[in-house]
C-alpha cells in the first residue's frame, strides 16, 4: 500500500514539493475565509492521515507479550492520541467567530438609551501582596461605567487589606474558612452582595488582572443575546512567561496561551463551545442562582461553570478584545503548578456525573470539544516518551519506532512540516517550530505524573494557588527540572557519541540506527533548551512601551522636552535628543502627562537614552496605575513570532552572550 522509498534524492524532492505547495496555499488563502480554512485544513489533515495510515500499516510489528512489543505498541498508542488530537484541532479551526461587531452595535444601543445594567465587580484574592493587588483594585475603581461596585473577596482575612479597601473606596468581603477554594469564595460573595447591591451582572477578576477602563461598556451589551450566560474576554499578560523570559525571547516568541485565547477560543465560540477561563469575564447572577452558584466539585471552577450553564442551554460568548492585562506566572514552579492544576481540573470535570461526558443537556459538539480538551492533556505523556525513546534504544536495544530514515522522511516529515506551516498560517504567525514543542515539553513530565495520580485519586486534593509577586531579583536554578532535562539531553548526546566511537559499531550504519541517531539529535537539542530554561533569570518591574512627550526641569529651571519610550511605576526611559546635558546632573524634576511633576534621578545612561527612577505620592501612584494598566500602557511581550529573533535569543542565552550589546554606565550624582 505504501511503497518503500529507494533513494534520498526522490524523497527530498517530494518533501520540497509538499513544502512549496503548502507555502503557496498560505500566501493565496485567507485564514478569515471559511473556504480558505477548509482547503488548507483539509490538505494538512490528508497528509497527517496518510502518515497515520503508514505508521499503522508499515511500522508496527505484530503484537507479542514482550517488553519490546509492549513498548512499541504503547508508544504508538500515545502517538495515535496526538494524531487524533491534531486532526480534531484542524476540524475545530475550520470555523471562527469575531463578536467585536456585535459589541459595537450593543454598546451603541445602550449608549443611545442610556440604559446600563448594574454590575458587581468581584476581585478574588488569596495571598497576593499589595504590589499585585493594587494593580487590579485601582484600575477596577476607574472603570468607565455608570453603575458598578468593586468588591474585594479576601480569602485570607487580612486586616491590612480591609483598611486599604476602605482607603481607596472598594468594598471588602471575607469569610471564616476557605471551603470550596475560589468557587467557594465567589459563592460567599454572591450571597453577601445579594442583600446589598444585587447587581444582575458580575464581572470576575483575578487579583493579578487589571481591567481596561472600557471593559464593561464592551461586554454587558452582549447579554442582549438570550443564549449568553457568560461573556468571556481573553487574558493578556504584561510580563513574559518563564520560558520566554529565561530564553530572552519575549519580543520574538509568542507564549502558548496566546494560541488558545486568540485562535482556539474564537473557533470554539463559532461552534457554541467556548468556555470561561477564570478571570475577566461577566456572568449573569440569575443563572448562577439557578444552578446553585459556581460549582465547587472540581478545582477548575471556570470550565466547570461554563459546562454547567451549557447543560441548561446557555453559552460562553467570546469577545476577542484586549480588555484586561494580567501577571503571568513569573517562575517555572508556578508555571508548572498552573498546568497541572488545569490538567487535573479538566479530568475532574470529565468524571462528574453531571459533567460533559456523562451528564444530560449537552450537544454532541459540546461533548466533542470537551474530549478535545482531554486529548490535549493526554498528548503530554507522548512528549515524554518521544524524548526518552532514543536513549532506551541505545541503552537497551528497544526501538519505539520500527522504520528507517527514508520512510520517515517520505511519510513522517511531510506531516510534521504540514503541521508547522498550517499552525503558523491559522494562528497568524503565533507559532514557531521547536519553540512551541519546548513550551509543551517543559510541563509534560509533571502533567504525566498528574495524570497517573488522577487514575488513583482524581478528587480530594487541595487547590494550589499560583504564587504571584515577591522578590524575583535573583537568579534561580530549578534543580530537579534541570536534572531531568539535562540527563535526557546527556543520554541522547552520549548515545550518539558512543555509537560513533564504539569499537562494536558496525562498519555500515543500518537504516534503523541512522533513524535513531537523527531522533536522538532532535531529543538532545530540545531537552538542552529545556535545561537552559531551568536557569531562571532575575526579573525587575515590568516597563510598558509608551510614546509621549514629557518635560524636564533641572537646577536652572529651564524646561526641556523629551520623549518617553518606556514607563513603569517607579522608573522611565527617554531619549536624549534634547536633554543630554540635564542627565549629567543626575537629579531632575519631570512632568509626566496625567501624573504631574515628579522628582527623579538618573540611574543609567547609554548613547541614546537615559533611565530615571522616581517615587510617586499615593495619588500619583494611583494615577500611574490607571495610566499603565487601564488606558495607554503596552506590554513588551510579542504578539507575533519571529523565528530568526527566537533563535538569536536562544543562541545568546545558551552560549553566555545574554548581556545587552550596549553597556549602560551608572550616572554620577
Amino acid at each position: 500500500m505504501f511503497p518503500q522509498p529507494q533513494d534520498l534524492g526522490s524523497v527530498l524532492a517530494f518533501d520540497i514539493g509538499i513544502v512549496v505547495t503548502l507555502l503557496l496555499l498560505s500566501r493565496l488563502l485567507s485564514r478569515t475565509s471559511a473556504m480558505g480554512r477548509a482547503l488548507f485544513g483539509g490538505s494538512t489533515a490528508a497528509i497527517i492521515i496518510c502518515y497515520g495510515a503508514w505508521r499503522w500499516q508499515e511500522t508496527l510489528p505484530p503484537f507479542e507479550w514482550s517488553i519490546a512489543s509492549l513498548w512499541t505498541h504503547a508508544f504508538f498508542g500515545f502517538e495515535a492520541i496526538a494524531v487524533i488530537y491534531t486532526l480534531l484541532s484542524i476540524v475545530i479551526l475550520l470555523r471562527w467567530r469575531d463578536r467585536s461587531g456585535d459589541a459595537d452595535r450593543c454598546e451603541a444601543i445602550l449608549t443611545k438609551h442610556d440604559h446600563w445594567p448594574k454590575v458587581d465587580v468581584f476581585i478574588c484574592t488569596y495571598n497576593e501582596p499589595l504590589e499585585v493587588l493594587e494593580k487590579s483594585i485601582i484600575p477596577a475603581l476607574a472603570i468607565d461605567y455608570p453603575d458598578f461596585t468593586v468588591w474585594v473577596l479576601d480569602d485570607t482575612r487580612r486586616a491590612w487589606l480591609k483598611e486599604y479597601c476602605e482607603k481607596v473606596g472598594a468594598r471588602y468581603i471575607t469569610r471564616a474558612d476557605n471551603k470550596g477554594a475560589k468557587a467557594g469564595n465567589l459563592n460567599n460573595a454572591l450571597r453577601q452582595t445579594a442583600a446589598d447591591t444585587n447587581a444582575p451582572l458580575i464581572l470576575v477578576l483575578d487579583a493579578d488582572f487589571a481591567p481596561r477602563c472600557n471593559i464593561l461598556r464592551r461586554t454587558v451589551g452582549l447579554f442582549g443575546n438570550p443564549r449568553a450566560g457568560i461573556v468571556q474576554t481573553p487574558q493578556f499578560f504584561y510580563n513574559a512567561e518563564p520560558i520566554q523570559h529565561n530564553l530572552m525571547a519575549a519580543d520574538s516568541w509568542v507564549d502558548d496561551q496566546r494560541i488558545f485565547f486568540d485562535v482556539f477560543q474564537p473557533a470554539k465560540d463559532a461552534w457554541g463551545a467556548a468556555f470561561c477561563v477564570g478571570t475577566s469575564f461577566v456572568v449573569r447572577r440569575d443563572l448562577l442562582n439557578r444552578i446553585g452558584g459556581v460549582p465547587e466539585n472540581a478545582i477548575c471552577e471556570d470550565i466547570n461553570l461554563s459546562y454547567a450553564l451549557m447543560s441548561h442551554g446557555y453559552e460562553t460568548h467570546w469577545l476577542n478584545e484586549q480588555l484586561s492585562v494580567g501577571l503571568s506566572a513569573e517562575g517555572l514552579p508556578e508555571y508548572i503548578t498552573q498546568r497541572t492544576r488545569w490538567c487535573l481540573g479538566t479530568m475532574q470535570v470529565a468524571l462528574l456525573p453531571d459533567g460533559p461526558l456523562r451528564g444530560r443537556g449537552y450537544t454532541f459538539v459540546q461533548r466533542l470539544h470537551y474530549i478535545h480538551g482531554i486529548l490535549n492533556w493526554l498528548c503530554k505523556p507522548f512528549l515524554v516518551l518521544m524524548l526518552v525513546a532514543p536513549s532506551l534504544y541505545w541503552l537497551f536495544g528497544l526501538p519505539a519506532y520500527h522504520a528507517d530514515y527514508l520512510g520517515f522522511l517520505r511519510y513522517g516529515l511531510p506531516a510534521l512540516l504540514a503541521l508547522w506551516i498550517h499552525g503558523g498560517w491559522i494562528s497568524g504567525r503565533r507559532t514557531l517550530p521547536l519553540f512551541m514543542e519546548v513550551t509543551h515539553m517543559l510541563p509534560a513530565p509533571a502533567v504525566t505524573l498528574t495524570l497517573l495520580s488522577a487514575l488513583v485519586r482524581p478528587f480530594g486534593r487541595p487547590f494550589k494557588v499560583t504564587d504571584k509577586g515577591g522578590d524575583r531579583s535573583s537568579s534561580q536554578l530549578r534543580f530537579k527540572m534541570a536534572l531531568t532535562f539535562g540527563s535526557i539531553s546527556a543520554l541522547s548526546g552520549g548515545g550518539i557519541v558512543w555509537y560513533l566511537i564504539s569499537p562494536q559499531t558496525p562498519a555500515e550504519v543500518s537504516s534503523l540506527d541512522l533513524f535513531n541517531l537523527l531522533w536522538a539529535g532532535v531529543a538532545m537539542v530540545m531537552t538542552f533548551v529545556g535545561f537552559v530554561v531551568c536557569f531562571e533569570r532575575p526579573r525587575r518591574d515590568e516597563q510598558f512601551h509608551v510614546d509621549e512627550q514629557a518635560l524636564i526641569l533641572a537646577d536652572d529651571n529651564r524646561p526641556r522636552r523629551c520623549r518617553l519610550t518606556d514607563l513603569s511605576l517607579d522608573s522611565a526611559t527617554f531619549d536624549l535628543a534634547n536633554a543630554a546635558n540635564v542627565c549629567v546632573a543626575g537629579a531632575m524634576t519631570i512632568l509626566i502627562a496625567d501624573i504631574g511633576f515628579v522628582s527623579a534621578r538618573v540611574e543609567a545612561l547609554s548613547e541614546r537614552a537615559a533611565t530615571i527612577s522616581f517615587e510617586l505620592s499615593h495619588a500619583q501612584r494611583a494615577r500611574m496605575l490607571i495610566k499603565l494598566f487601564s488606558v495607554s500602557g503596552r506590554h513588551r511581550v510579542a504578539d507575533r513570532a519571529s523565528l530568526g529573533g527566537a533563535f538569536a535569543a536562544l543562541f545568546r542565552r545558551s552560549f553566555g552572550k545574554g548581556i545587552p550589546t550596549r553597556t549602560r554606565q551608572r550616572a554620577q550624582a
